[in-house]
């Protein structure tokens, strides 16, 4: 019997980043398996839009799994040969962690540990590992480096990321499974979820809405294409096949700041439009700024981000009027009246 072919695992594949991640590994010529659960959470009907194209490529399979339950994933699996895995299947949001700790535990610490045991299950030596630059919570030093301390996150979300790198080396160091574990800083970018903040900030000015501003405008961050957030990696994983088993934490941001305030100028400018701004109290566990130090990436992954905020916004707005969505508003503007009492997640 001829043998299936080696496949490339993807976990949250219908989400921001890991649907464009499957159109890129499927341009390739890899075959993908997706996972992913659809949650309620961030709109199932954008999320199987995000996949459309994949969807009818022979060589994807979407399997619709919490990757929680191991079991369930197992049994889905059967028969499936497995080069590698990309785990970026998560919870994501800083202020919704807070709401709901237990519910983020389970997704983002049990479902890591899920996916760990299903490489250690079917002898999966390559595994990346989707983390967050929320782990260095308010790190006082600028750039973040992957040496600095981590050991002081400030929300639940932060927290189950760490969780998620330290149970990442644990895997490597009793089975020997090669890991990268890489630490994404704020990606935005066309499908971004409608929570987060440039994305909401953009639909409200559409709608002639407020924008709420949490804290003076001042907090930055490290806005990230999500471009050059793929070129990371596909990177890490071509790095995988060749390198030893190594564990590895690696940075991939832009590596320079953006304030809140010049954030929300940057979209009103290339909406054209004026924005009216609520301002509101800080919240608990935003972070006042993250940056990136990007040399690891660099050294490790031949990693060079080049899109600029000020480039990328213009980008994103262009597909985000392209859109279609109920009664004329932009996609996601329907889930943005839901969770509107949420604020505007950068992270």
């Amino acid at each position: 019997m001829k043998a299936s072919p080696r496949a490339i695992l993807v976990t949250g594949a219908a989400g921001f980043i890991g649907s464009h991640l499957v159109e890129k590994l499927l341009e390739r010529g890899e075959r993908v398996i997706g996972v992913d659960n659809l949650d309620a959470f961030s709109a199932p009907a954008e999320k199987r839009r995000n996949l459309s194209a994949p969807l009818g490529h022979n060589e994807f399979r979407l399997v619709e799994a919490d990757c929680a339950d191991l079991e369930t994933l197992d049994r889905e699996l059967a028969g499936e040969t497995i080069d590698v895995i990309v785990h970026l299947a998560a919870k994501a949001g800083v202020r919704p962690s807070i709401r709901d700790p237990i519910g983020y535990t389970r997704a983002n610490v049990l479902g890591t540990q899920s996916i760990l045991e299903l490489a250690r299950r079917r002898g999966v030596t390559r595994f990346i590992f989707g983390s967050s630059s929320s782990v260095y919570g308010n790190n006082p030093k600028l750039p973040f480096s992957e040496a600095d301390p981590v050991d002081r996150p400030i929300s639940p979300y932060a927290a189950t990321k760490r969780a998620g790198e330290i149970l990442c080396h644990v895997y490597h160091h009793l089975h020997g499974i090669s890991v990268l574990a890489l630490r994404f800083f704020t990606v935005y970018g066309p499908r971004q979820r409608p929570d987060l903040a440039i994305r909401k900030f953009a639909t409200l000015m559409l709608r002639g809405e407020p924008i709420p501003m949490y804290g003076d405008g001042s907090t930055e961050r490290d806005y990230t294409w999500i471009e050059d957030i793929l070129q990371g990696v596909l990177a890490a994983i071509d790095r995988t096949r060749n390198a030893p088993a190594e564990f590895e934490i690696v940075n991939l941001g832009e590596s320079r700041t953006t304030s809140l305030r010049k954030l929300i100028e940057l979209i009103a400018g290339a909406l054209g439009l004026e924005p009216r701004i609520e301002q509101h109290p800080f919240q608990p566990g935003d972070v006042l700024r993250t940056c990136a130090d990007v040399s690891k990436a660099r050294q490790l992954l031949g990693y060079a981000p080049g899109t600029p905020v000020e480039a990328g916004i213009p980008r994103f707005v262009a597909w985000l009027r392209a859109q279609p969505g109920p009664g004329g508003e932009p996609a996601g503007a329907a889930q943005l009246r839901d969770i509107a009492s949420a604020g505007g997640s950068a992270d």
